[in-house]
């Protein structure tokens, strides 16, 4: 240890080698060949993102929703060919319900 730097306390850890592989192809894209350096600056800087994908479901859900409504609707129109307002409303509030989903996505993507 240098304990000129301040560095006294030793961390010790076993990878695997694909894990090892993993670290070595992460330095290089980086441009570092100082693995101390490197895991020091990760451990001490870097960040895990950890999505919650339930607010993706849940937009894909509404899509799904809204794209059978799209046929549904299509499908009435070349029986009857009339369009009813109705219709034209749900599709409406559909797709501001996947916007507003789509927006709140955004901002949570931004946040991180």
């Amino acid at each position: 240890m240098r304990a000129k730097e301040g560095r006294t306390v030793g961390l010790f850890t076993k990878v695997s080698p694909e894990e090892k592989a993993a670290i070595d192809r992460k330095m290089e894209l980086l441009g570092t060949s100082n693995l101390r350096a490197y895991l020091r600056k990760m451990a001490v800087d870097g960040y895990i993102v950890q999505l919650d994908m339930g607010a993706v479901l849940e937009l894909v859900k509404l899509l799904r929703s809204v794209s059978s409504n799209v046929n549904q609707i299509a499908r009435r129109c070349n029986s009857t060919h009339n369009l009813y307002e109705q219709d034209v409303e749900d599709l409406r509030q559909g797709y501001a319900e996947i916007w507003q989903g789509v927006s709140d996505l955004l901002k949570k993507f931004e946040a991180l």
